[in-house]
């Protein structure tokens, strides 16, 4: 069916399905207090961490993180996309799904990716027609045979063939300046400064890459025979797609899609360095392998990885750069690392690479290689250990300041003690004393200055806890009578924050997980759902009190931005009659407030 799903049906149909009902059809829940605890589906624990909310209609998982409305569930759970998931709660329901004739206001926010998405699916199209009929498809071809890939593994993971050219693409698919415009947007034309655009991927073998659910949300390009030599004309050898309004190399991974099931079999996941390696490991039978795309391994990239499997294997060069991406994916890890979770490093035989050396010694030998690999904690110590002398009484001590800010981000728990009796071993020191170090590396010094509050860290911002009060009791939105008069303020969050009371106001009756819906595409969810949970310094005492209280406090400081703005214009250039009444008025309202 054709159109879009109006965004008041949704607020309808979250509002007349119960969460609990629909997840606990597929997982049986329990009874926690007002609310309902499982074992989490989406990662394997013995002591359920995953609670569902029927008050807030929203569930999180406290051990991966995993949360959403119960679209957010079916999309997870079940693997449906969001209107097949919208379906699914309807017929629950009884009701039929309205469509829209047309999109709405440009300023949806599910709306501004639609046009991005089109334009990428229509570009894949282009890139594996092209890799079939194409005249100059054949360097392509062969170039891919040479690398061992049959015609079968091209087609199953979609391979396709960017022509030399600078407007291939443009002329196959950017017929209109509304379509040239998504190709920009979607990053796969680049606009000139004078005007025009021109192809970003030409004369490159083309490898569609999807993100989590499925969607795909940009490419990589590996570049086939250089034309002139010179990397400013050609091009860099691998070729990914810019950051885009879908597509985010930080939290993204080459593979994790398809290999979902086969890394559930496996029971671990194996992180190789380029696309190539993927696809032919997977051609192998070793399906469980994904990348990452031209970054450093991320924080993100790990959270989403143990959602899938409890192991991760990371497949390194055995080079100096490969050392050195392994102890960055090292340090990105130790803080998202706790016990029932493990990771490892396999670092590959000189001149070799997953593609040419499953091909060598096939794939139960490439296997026997993965189930060797070293252990985290095994090769942190090792790395450390090879920069001291531990026969030394000094060269252990530096042994234990090398080691204290590494195992200083790890959770407490049984993995930290091991790993502190681990050093204690090394250092000859007693393990009591090693935890005291340790300790002290983790908590910051009392002589470092008070850092004002910020949305990231420190002492919670009265703008954190307003938009954690807004998104955990929506009904708070009714205590703010003009949220656009705060926008004026320089702090960050606060857009955020007078957008979600613009959408509580506007739609009042929402809860938690509606309103993470509203923001399923936005910059912003991730941010949403992890204070949809924080226990925040109000909670279990008045919030609408202490809400009241923040916005007054805001308030205030917009009114002291006004004075001292207004004050410094009457020094330097004079002031309007308006804004003599204003200063007025506001100086006013301060002495009544605070009078001296």
């Amino acid at each position: 069916m054709a159109g879009r799903i109006p965004e008041k049906f949704i607020d309808e149909l979250l509002a007349r399905v119960d969460i609990v009902d629909v997840i606990d059809a597929r997982v049986p829940l329990k009874k926690a207090g007002k609310d309902f605890k499982a074992c989490c589906p989406f990662h394997d624990e013995k002591t359920p961490s995953f609670t569902v909310s029927s008050d807030k209609q929203f569930y999180h998982c406290f051990g991966c993180g995993a949360h959403g409305s119960a679209i957010g569930f079916l999309m997870e759970y079940e693997r449906m996309s969001f209107p097949e998931a919208v379906e699914d709660l309807a017929r629950r329901a009884g009701i039929e799904v309205p469509r829209e004739a047309r999109p709405i206001a440009d300023t949806e926010p599910r709306d501004l990716t639609a046009p991005v998405l089109q334009a990428l699916a229509d570009a894949d199209q282009c890139f594996r027609r092209w890799l079939r009929e194409h005249p100059f498809a054949r360097e392509a071809v062969e170039y891919l045979r040479r690398r061992g890939l049959t015609g079968e593994i091209a087609a199953e993971f979609g391979l396709g063939f960017a022509p030399d050219g600078w407007d291939n693409l443009l002329k196959a698919v950017g017929t209109t300046e509304a379509a040239r415009e998504a190709l920009a947007a979607a990053g796969l034309v680049v606009k000139k400064d004078g005007g025009g655009y021109y192809d970003r991927f030409r004369h490159r073998v083309m490898f569609p890459i999807h993100d989590h659910r499925g969607r795909l949300v940009g490419f990589g390009g590996r570049m086939l025979a250089a034309k002139t030599g010179d990397a400013a004309k050609d091009g860099p050898k691998y070729l990914n797609s810019p950051e885009t309004p879908v597509f985010h190399k930080g939290r993204e991974l080459y593979g994790l899609y398809r290999a979902r099931e086969a890394i559930k079999r496996a029971g671990r996941v194996l992180v190789v360095e380029g696309y190539m390696d993927v696809v032919a490991l997977a051609q192998y039978g070793i399906g469980y392998a994904v990348a990452t795309l031209g970054t450093a391994t991320t924080r993100d990239h790990m959270e989403r990885l143990f959602r899938h499997a409890a192991e991760v294997v990371f497949c390194f060069d055995g080079d100096r750069a490969g050392r050195e991406a392994a102890w960055r994916a090292l340090e990105n890890t130790l803080p998202v690392l706790h016990e029932g979770r493990q990771v490892s490093f396999l670092f590959l035989p000189e001149g070799e690479d997953p593609d040419t050396l499953v091909r060598k010694e096939g794939a139960p030998g490439f296997e026997e290689r993965v189930r060797n690999a070293q252990p985290l904690p095994d090769y942190l110590f090792q790395q450390l250990a090879a920069q001291v002398d531990l026969n030394r009484l000094d060269g252990r001590a530096r042994l234990v300041e090398l080691a204290r800010p590494h195992l200083g981000k790890l959770r407490p728990g049984p993995l930290h003690a091991l790993m502190l009796a681990r050093l204690a071993e090394l250092a000859r020191l007693p393990a009591t004393e090693i935890g005291r170090m340790v300790e002290s590396a983790a908590r910051p010094p009392a002589s470092r200055e008070p850092r004002r509050p910020t949305e990231s860290g420190g002492r919670p911002s009265m703008v954190r806890t307003a938009v954690a009060l807004l998104i955990q009791h929506p009904e708070l939105a009714g205590e703010a009578s003009d949220p656009g008069e705060l926008r004026a303020l320089d702090r960050p969050g606060v857009e955020l924050l007078v957008d979600l009371l613009g959408l509580l106001q506007a739609r009042p009756g929402l809860k938690t997980g509606s309103i993470l819906e509203h923001y399923r595409d936005s910059e912003h969810q991730p941010a949403l759902a992890r204070l949809a949970v924080w226990e925040h310094p109000a909670q279990g005492g008045d919030v609408a009190a202490e809400f009241r209280g923040i916005l007054e406090q805001l308030r205030r400081e917009l009114g002291r931005a006004a004075v001292e703005r207004l004050t410094n214009k009457a020094r330097l250039s004079g002031l309007t009659p308006a804004e003599e009444a204003e200063l007025k008025r506001l100086l006013a309202e301060r002495h009544s407030r605070d009078p001296v």
